[in-house]
């Protein structure tokens, strides 16, 4: 699958395509995405929901009243998505030139009243899964003035008091880097916005909805956890097979191998937050080998890197077994290769997997991975996010340990495995939203939370929430397990079971679902009830409940109710 290209496309092309979207996803549970602005942005609509449905989840955009972002706070509220599009010149009409002849005393009581009606949208919006916020910018109408002026310090001051106060659910757009993108000219239209409010063009909401896209699909579990690299002119310049060790470009002691350089720089950054860097490529694997050891200036190390396919079949079929044993979807992957015969293969083989040429143009290949590395987005970062790298090195020490046992249960009571459960534990709301986010196979009901929604939940004094850590003798696994529980006097109700693909096969999930069955009966429970949701990924745990000595109340195709009674436990 191509990378999504939007200004490729033209706007009529984009409404013909998004319908066809809908359509398809028509079946699929309704995402909802409402934009408050107090100007016209109706085109962004249609655009942004494309973007979004693009990526298989039913977007549906709703525009909230024209100028009335305060009142439409509340109403737009439960929304999972709310976005503000606050226009400072349009705080009141003109004030992009009225703030140049206002008093002191007008622009401070000015300034008063909107930080006023910023607190009130911050407090509708707080339990809002997602808010996406754009600073406040002078740049368009400020743009050609040496010196700030009175507009100039309206925005400075409502900026820094928006940073200051920002809820945790908020995210801010620096939307100047979108002008910068598109370039003021493009991006703006001044003579539909002094005739009817309509400031922007369709080709900043393009540039603008694929900006924010990465948060959205981040918080639906879309984000890439995979980035998969061809090594001959995709890390360096040249074929080392051809070229020789020294003839290949990778870094500043050679004019081409500038570019390559960056491009490391920026791998070894992803690395670093916990994306999974492999290599794949049609190379004799002493010749790579060579390249560590001989080439000092080439700025990946091994250590970097988790896994190599280094050899002469299919690259589909190497990514293939890739997938299998990081035991993660093709559609976490980010396939990145200079040959378009390649890139076809994969595209034709494995249609889930991202790919990424390398451009014709080299000077331009830093500028688009660049680009690329916003689909390995995460809203914040975790201690799991920083160790991912040398967890999956402890789970390769495992499996060769594996090797060594006749039996899985002899290999299982080898490890030494140790669980800690908490339970209602705010430390741990981050790690606990980005499971909900990311876990697809271990997951009973793969419903998506919010940090803010579980804090929700943990606030609420009607959820307990648990949560599992596990090591054994090779490492940490760091958190792996969460389970949110609905608790409704003697009855409870399993809203979210889960557990990461990392700890899968060691019967953890057994005695997980054992410790919050007992604390439960302890708590006076007589009922606990839950559901089994069927999706494309998690039909191996389609039987969970019922080896668990959970009845069945009812079934479908796509769903399964359970109770277990603990009267007679």
């Amino acid at each position: 699958m191509k990378t999504l290209v939007l200004k490729d496309l033209k706007y009529t092309e984009i409404l013909s395509k998004n319908k066809v979207l809908g359509e398809s996803l028509s079946n699929s549970p309704m995402y909802t995405i409402s934009v408050l602005s107090n100007i016209i942005t109706s085109q962004l609509n249609d655009i942004l929901e494309f973007v979004i449905r693009s990526q298989a989840i039913n977007a549906k955009v709703n525009f909230g009243d024209y100028d009335n972002i305060v009142q439409n706070s509340e109403t737009y509220a439960d929304s999972n998505v709310v976005i503000v599009f606050w226009e400072l010149a349009n705080i009141i009409d003109g004030l992009q030139y009225k703030s140049l002849t206002m008093t002191s005393e007008e622009i401070a009581a000015l300034i008063v009243k909107v930080k006023q009606e910023i607190d009130f949208v911050f407090y509708s919006l707080s339990t809002t899964p997602l808010v996406i916020f754009n600073q406040f910018s002078t740049l368009i109408f400020n743009q050609h003035f040496l010196r700030a002026n009175q507009f100039d310090e309206i925005c400075n001051e409502l900026n820094q008091y928006i940073s200051s106060n920002l809820p945790s659910n908020f995210f801010l757009i620096p939307i100047d880097k979108l002008f910068a993108q598109v370039s003021i000219e493009r991006s703006v239209d001044f003579r539909y916005y002094y005739s009817s409010k309509s400031l922007y063009s369709i080709e900043f909401f393009k540039c603008y909805a694929q900006f924010i896209s990465p948060l959205i699909l981040s918080v639906n579990g879309k984000s890439k956890k995979v980035l998969v690299l061809d090594c001959d002119n995709t890390l360096w310049k040249g074929i080392i097979g051809e070229d020789g060790l020294n003839g290949i470009s990778l870094s500043t002691n050679d004019k081409n191998g500038i570019f390559f350089e960056e491009v490391h720089h920026l791998i070894k950054n992803l690395s670093k937050d916990g994306v999974i860097v492999c290599l794949c490529s049609k190379n004799n694997e002493s010749d790579l080998d060579e390249i560590w050891k001989s080439r000092s200036d080439f700025t990946l190390s091994e250590r970097d890197i988790f896994a190599k396919k280094i050899n002469w079949q299919s690259k589909d079929k190497n990514l293939q077994e890739l997938i299998e044993d990081l035991n993660v979807g093709a559609d976490s992957l980010v396939f990145v290769d200079d040959s378009s015969f390649e890139i076809s293969c994969v595209e034709s083989n494995l249609p889930e997997v991202t790919t990424l040429q390398v451009p014709k143009l080299i000077y331009t290949y830093p500028s688009l991975f660049r680009e690329t590395t916003s689909l390995f987005f995460k809203p914040s970062q975790t201690a799991e996010d920083k160790k991912r790298l040398e967890m999956y090195h402890y789970e390769a020490r495992r499996k060769n340990e594996r090797k060594k046992f006749a039996s899985v249960d002899e290999y299982l009571s080898s490890l030494e495995l140790k669980l800690s459960i908490h339970i209602n534990h705010s430390d741990h709301l981050t790690r606990a939203s980005q499971l909900t986010q990311k876990t697809n196979q271990f997951n009973l009901t793969t419903k998506r939370y919010t940090e803010t929604e579980i804090k929700d939940l943990l606030e609420g004094g009607d959820h307990r929430i648990y949560v599992m850590e596990v090591s054994d003798k090779f490492g940490d696994y760091g958190l792996t397990g969460l389970a949110i529980i609905a608790i409704n006097h003697t009855e409870a109700e399993i809203d979210t079971f889960l557990l990461s693909c990392r700890v899968l096969g060691r019967n953890i999930e057994i005695n997980f679902v054992n410790f919050i069955i007992n604390d439960l009966k302890e708590l006076g429970i007589n009922h606990i009830f839950a559901n089994y949701a069927k999706t494309s990924k998690n039909m191996q745990v389609a039987n969970f409940y019922e080896k668990n000595g959970f009845d069945i109340l009812s079934a479908s195709d796509s769903r399964t109710e359970y109770r277990l009674s603990l009267n007679s436990l």
